[in-house]
């Protein structure tokens, strides 16, 4: 028996340890977060019941995660501990009652847990000198650079605030920049993140902080560090605080005094987990006055006077029946899981994407597999585990084509990603998502053609290039059958308007045909950058310019140049034009006439009701955001993602929570309505033609501006 308990302690370790390792380090979980919580509560209970068997290197009596090679190391005094994790009401009842036993007359708080990456911030005569990762809890990595990119984060403290000053928090990346994120990954063929933390994570340990300045990260801190917040006499008097100098702070938190008071909170809190920018998976119940934490004490893993409630994870058990192979617009190979329909968070999914060839064989995912299925950024069904134990033997591996599904042609995998390509310009599969994007609202903007008439033109053998739409017969096209099977429709009117867009197409920028190109790592805003650099399409194929980025970035030191145009775009529009399909191209655009010039730029405002103006958008509006973030900058302004010190107007529309523009007069911004904007602005409720306003790109869950995109 003792033989069987020590085996199974060491077992459990190993598991825990390579998890970690998995998670925490390479930012690629191997096992979803129930299995590890359950492993970890096993392992608990055996130390606990076999304190012969107890280490103190044991795995959940020491902070998990480390450090990464290339950063500087940062040693945290006092240490940044973690929590201690319950899963059910009965044990914060046990913990409630340990609190009573030691001290009396208390209050808890009760705030959101953030699925995220805890840092620390520490500011030296007033200025932040000092970002850190939690590391082992000891010692961290230095990320100032990186860090120094989040717009919420304050360089510079108020002179209210004390200038020598730590505090922690958690880093993450919103959910609607975790899907954008994800999509440029998959359209650049390299690896997809599994989820908003992992994505968060690897964001913070870039080596070139330029890269960290591209991803959608904020931060909300909760905690002190080492200096500069003695004085509070409670934590939530040090929030306010917080919320004062300017930092980011939990939208919800509530104050409560007894166990169902508590109860009713974290019950509270669930139902809105899905209303927040970022993921939580639990709450954390902290007691409320600071001079309780001594006496309460700590242990090595974390403080006695705090407890983490984690929350039963959104999952569902179903069986992957088969894995297909879809195609996308860049000639991308994905596996699709094709699910036994199954219920999750209010919706039926069957089918959910596996990425590519490596995540498959990461997570040992086989045709015929019982897996676990969730919802990675609470809205992409993504499989989080397999339910190895139900495995009868008769599961399948699955192998990745070699060659197109679609078309039967080759396909390759370059060098440094992770995808498979079809190489064949001609699949009608890309083609016709490829027709999408050209014609998409960032790119020409033709109207009326949407994904049933990409497919219909493509075919019927009408377009076998997107530049075809140049040269179509319209006066045919209008008897286009674009309907679907048993329901015939043609295309009629809806012909004109396209001939009417496509010639308007020939009057576009530079930046949005390079835009609708699509070529990889070529999104909105490096397509801008890249067109401000030219003065005509013309130039792109033997560009110097590119050719200086990709040059530069080899050199060192201070010969390096910092240089705005990123060198893997420079050398993906370079690999396009030296293509066969690109210098084909290429030659067909002159041909056509077209030659694509960069667009005027308006000069920077420099009088005005909102020349230097920091803004800040939310709420529902009757316009989308981007329209009055092109709009305030042309004014002048400048748009924010938060309510800072420097921010001079929040902007609120409908359906707007007072703890935002509670936080903006706390800060003395001034709230303003939607018509004082368009007042300010000198606008009518006329809608300005559609190539005056900002592009909006629409994704899961929202409008989003180009610059939480790119």
């Amino acid at each position: 028996m003792a033989a069987a308990v020590q085996a199974r302690i060491a077992e459990l370790r190993r598991l825990i340890e390579k998890a970690n390792h998995d998670y925490y380090d390479l930012a690629q979980p191997t096992v979803g977060d129930r299995d590890y919580d359950l492993w970890e509560q096993e392992l608990l209970r055996l130390e606990a019941e076999h304190p012969e068997y107890a280490t103190p290197d044991s795995p959940v009596r020491r902070v998990a995660g480390g450090t990464s090679e290339g950063f500087r190391k940062v040693t945290h005094e006092p240490p940044m501990q973690s929590l201690d994790k319950t899963h059910a009401k009965g044990e914060l009842a046990e913990f409630d009652a340990f609190v009573r036993k030691t001290v009396q007359g208390f209050t808890y708080v009760v705030e959101p847990k953030i699925d995220g990456i805890s840092l620390s911030l520490r500011y030296r005569g007033g200025k932040l000198v000092c970002a850190a990762t939690r590391g082992n809890g000891t010692v961290g990595d230095d990320i100032t650079a990186n860090v120094r990119t989040i717009k919420t984060i304050p360089q510079l403290l108020p002179a209210d605030a004390p200038q020598d000053l730590e505090v922690r928090g958690e880093a993450y990346m919103t959910r609607e920049g975790f899907l954008a994120l994800n999509a440029r990954q998959a359209a650049a063929g390299l690896e997809e993140f599994a989820n908003p933390r992992n994505a968060c994570a690897g964001s913070l340990k870039q080596l070139d902080p330029r890269v960290t300045a591209e991803r959608p990260l904020d931060v909300i801190l909760y905690n002190a560090g080492g200096t500069g917040c003695d004085g509070f006499a409670s934590h939530s008097e040090m929030i306010a605080a917080f919320r004062r100098w300017g930092f980011p702070v939990a939208p919800w938190s509530k104050a409560v005094k007894t166990l169902e008071e508590m109860y009713a909170a974290i019950d509270e809190l669930q139902s809105l987990r899905h209303t927040f920018r970022f993921e939580i998976d639990g709450a954390v119940i902290k007691i409320d006055e600071r001079r309780f934490y001594a006496p309460l004490g700590a242990t090595a893993h974390g403080p006695r006077w705090a407890r983490a409630y984690k929350y039963a994870p959104e999952r569902a058990e179903t069986v992957v029946e088969a894995i297909t192979v879809q195609v996308g617009r860049t000639g991308i190979l994905t596996p699709v899981a094709e699910l036994r329909p199954t219920d999750l968070a209010g919706s039926t999914i069957s089918r959910a994407t596996l990425h590519n060839a490596d995540q498959i064989v990461r997570q040992d995912i086989r045709i015929g597999d019982h897996v676990w299925l969730v919802k990675a950024g609470d809205v992409i069904p993504a499989i989080d585990s397999v339910i190895p134990e139900k495995r009868t033997g008769a599961e399948k591996p699955f192998v990745m084509p070699s060659a197109c599904p679609v078309c039967g042609g080759a396909v390759a995998r370059l060098e440094g990603e992770v995808a498979v390509r079809c190489v064949n310009p001609a699949c009608p599969a890309q083609l016709q998502r490829r027709l999408e994007h050209f014609s998409s609202r960032n790119a020409l903007d033709i109207k009326a053609l949407g994904g049933k008439v990409a497919d219909a033109l493509v075919e019927k053998g009408l377009v076998a290039d997107p530049l075809d739409l140049f040269t179509l017969d319209y006066a045919a096209l209008a008897k286009l059958d674009v309907g679907e099977a048993g329901a015939p429709r043609k295309f009629g009117k809806n012909a004109e308007n396209m001939r009417q867009a496509v010639e308007a197409a020939r009057g576009a920028t530079l930046e949005r045909w390079l835009f609708a190109i699509g070529i990889p790592n070529v999104g909105v805003t490096v397509a801008k950058d890249i067109a401000d650099a030219h003065a005509r399409f013309s130039e792109l194929a033997d560009s110097a310019v590119l050719k200086d980025v990709i040059e530069n970035d080899a050199k060192k030191g201070k010969e390096r140049r910092i240089l705005k145009i990123k060198v893997e775009a420079a050398k993906a529009v370079l690999a396009f034009f030296a293509s066969d399909y690109g210098r084909s191209f290429a030659a067909r655009m002159a041909a056509l006439g077209l030659d694509p010039g960069r667009a005027a730029r308006a000069a920077a405002r420099t009088e005005g009701p909102l020349v230097g103006a920091g803004c800040v958008l939310t709420g529902s509006l009757s316009r989308p955001r981007p329209e009055y973030a092109k709009l305030i900058e042309q004014a002048g302004g400048i748009v924010q993602s938060a309510v800072t010190s420097r921010t001079r107007y929040l902007i609120a529309g409908a359906n707007v929570g007072a703890t935002k523009t509670d936080k903006a007069r706390a800060l003395g911004t001034e709230v303003i309505d939607e018509a004082k904007l368009k007042e300010l602005l000198g606008l009518t409720d006329a809608v300005p033609p559609a190539g005056d306003a900002a592009s909006a790109v629409q994704a899961p869950g929202g409008v989003l501006t180009q610059g939480e995109l790119f």
